[in-house]
């Protein structure tokens, strides 16, 4: 299995659903490579490969195979390179964390930070998200979605590809359980306001919060934001809990 053929991206065909990502091609260190060779098979499966298994059960991912137990689930969208879910997991034992990212550099890297901290709540995806949550994810089945710094796709004319918009919040909130939130993060000013607006307008969801959530304690601040932070740039969270 090398990353050449077992994690191909499948491009979108007419008439499907826009890809909310822009995949890149990026060499792996000879680290990742190990990582990926060593512990691949034990805590990833592919979204778009029919070789890679994935545990079903009457056609919905059977989240107690794949993670050993059966837990709460937390589906990280654009887990990045892996800190911020490897930190979460590792504070939070109860759950179980299921992190969905696109690029191997990240996943390569979310796999040896598994292997350090010897956690035992990660399992990683690799692919597109939103097409993992139409086909095996079952509604009802997480207790949370973290959506944190997707793509801001800031022209106007990339806009439909953004992740948060009315038609992706209604799939993920019908993932959902009664009471489970959606955690949104985004330095975007432009972005955290469209995702207020359209959050706020979806009839099953509640803000916990009056506009913008503080940054909550347990999310932890990444390379990547801190950056974002240094140069200026404001953080907004969004938690929606689903209410009916």
């Amino acid at each position: 299995m090398t990353p050449s053929d077992a994690f191909r991206h499948v491009a979108s065909r007419p008439h499907e659903p826009l890809r909310t990502f822009h995949p890149r091609r990026a060499p792996l260190s000879a680290g990742r490579e190990d990582a990926l060779a060593r512990l691949w098979p034990r805590f990833g499966f592919s979204v778009h490969d029919p070789r890679s298994p994935v545990p079903l059960r009457d056609g919905a991912l059977d989240t107690r195979a794949l993670f050993g137990r059966s837990a709460p689930v937390v589906l990280e969208i654009g887990s990045g390179m892996g800190e911020t879910t490897a930190a979460m997991a590792a504070a939070d034992p109860a759950r179980d964390y299921l992190a969905v990212e696109a690029h191997l550099p990240g996943v390569a890297h979310l796999l040896g930070l598994i292997d350090r901290a010897g956690l035992t709540n990660v399992r990683i995806a690799h692919g597109d998200a939103l097409d993992l949550v139409r086909s095996v994810l079952p509604e009802e089945s997480l207790d949370a979605v973290h959506a944190f710094f997707p793509d801001p796709w800031p022209k106007a004319r990339h806009h439909k590809r953004r992740l948060v918009q009315p038609s992706h919040v209604a799939l993920l909130r019908s993932r959902l359980r009664i009471g489970g939130t959606l955690h949104c993060a985004t330095d975007w000013v432009d972005y955290a306001d469209a995702m207020l607006e359209v959050l706020t307008a979806d009839p099953f969801l509640e803000n916990t919060t009056d506009g913008f959530a503080p940054h909550p304690a347990h999310r932890p601040v990444t390379k990547f934001e801190q950056r974002g932070l240094d140069l200026g740039h404001e953080v907004r969270d969004l938690v929606f809990r689903r209410v009916r």
